[in-house]
């Protein structure tokens, strides 16, 4: 429990700010943000702008990279129309009219930087560069970069060129500062007996073989090692995570102290919490945003699934593997000493000292 009273120290050092005008609180995140969606009207504000579709990873590492830069910023939610979407990012005549009236309005006075993450938001990066912004997009283009001052994207996906940064893994805010926010918003997980076991599950994709056996043999092994070291499961499922499997975490877990979080229907999110007070962190290999999170805490992680993975993210987690950062849980789950992974602040760093001030 020696951990547990650090960790709490290090949270009543820890100066918490909640200021509704100015911040956004979002899984213990606190960033200058306004946001702002294709329906506002106001056009002035921050000079910096992040663009995505809305989808959680890529609003996510947006805004990651805005907050590490230090600047306030706006967050755009676009929803491209046709045919522009076809096509994005490449620029079709007419490309201006492609997220509506409000944000072809908002063009006119472009902000300095302006950030975006997904293949729609690039079209956007795009034409905010023409009009004289720094452009940062964030994951490949699938063109080429040259029409974006830098371009962001993970080490697996093999992009490379003189404009290019490459990271492991994804964006995202955890540090130390976001660790102690998630152990200040969820004092209570600090209660339960340890050791605690955060497990996040995720789901099926396009390079994610996952079947029914995948998911039995995970949480009966988590299931079993919380019951012979009576300690606790903080779980959670990613919304790629079937609603059977859903329903088979709580069987398994039935009896075990900790907390499962599913939907908004078992209230607050408690994901920073998870990652904050865990003691080692169980993840299946589909998500690069999840193992990437894992990696950034002080925990030791364990994936799930890897044998049933291939393509891009594969390489990441064999990577991971390599860097003895992650290990198989099919090799036990013993405690190992960890060096935490974390890119947004060496990637923000780079990106203000390549871009002109």
């Amino acid at each position: 429990m020696e951990g547990r009273d650090i960790a709490a120290t290090e949270v009543r050092k820890c100066r918490v700010l909640h200021d509704r005008n100015s911040r956004l609180i979002r899984n213990g995140l606190i960033t200058n943000v306004q946001r702002t969606s294709p329906d506002s009207t106001s056009s002035g504000g921050p000079s910096t702008w992040t663009l995505t579709d809305g989808h959680a990873g890529n609003l996510r590492q947006a805004q990651a990279l805005a907050a590490a830069l230090g600047d306030p910023f706006r967050a755009w939610t676009l929803a491209p129309r046709t045919p522009w979407r076809w096509f994005a990012p490449h620029a079709l005549p007419g490309s201006a009219n492609a997220f509506g009236p409000t944000f072809r309005r908002a063009m006119q006075a472009s902000p300095s930087l302006a950030i975006g993450c997904g293949r729609q938001s690039a079209l956007a990066t795009r034409l905010l560069r023409a009009r004289g912004a720094r452009a940062v997009q964030i994951l490949d283009p699938r063109i080429d970069t040259r029409h974006w001052d830098l371009v962001i994207a993970p080490e697996h996906d093999g992009l490379r060129g003189d404009n290019v940064i490459t990271m492991m893994g994804s964006l995202h805010p955890v540090d130390d500062l976001w660790l102690a926010a998630g152990r200040h918003a969820f004092p209570d997980i600090g209660t339960l007996p340890g050791p605690c076991t955060a497990l996040l599950v995720g789901g099926a994709s396009a390079h994610a073989r996952f079947d029914d056996a995948t998911y039995d043999t995970l949480l009966a092994r988590v299931a079993y090692l919380a019951r012979e070291e009576g300690g606790s499961v903080l779980a959670t499922t990613s919304r790629r995570t079937p609603s059977h499997v859903a329903a088979a975490l709580r069987d398994r877990l039935h009896g075990i102290p900790g907390l499962i979080w599913t939907t908004g229907a078992d209230g607050p999110n408690p994901y920073a919490g998870l990652l904050a007070w865990a003691d080692r962190i169980v993840c299946t290999a589909d998500s690069v945003n999840m193992l990437s999170e894992a990696c950034a805490t002080w925990a030791p992680v364990f994936v799930a699934g890897q044998d049933r993975l291939e393509g891009r993210p594969r390489r990441f987690v064999d990577a991971l593997l390599g860097s003895g950062r992650v290990r198989s849980i099919d090799g036990g789950a013993d405690a190992f000493a960890v060096t935490p992974l974390r890119e947004t602040a060496r990637v923000a760093n780079d990106v203000l000292q390549r871009l002109p001030s």
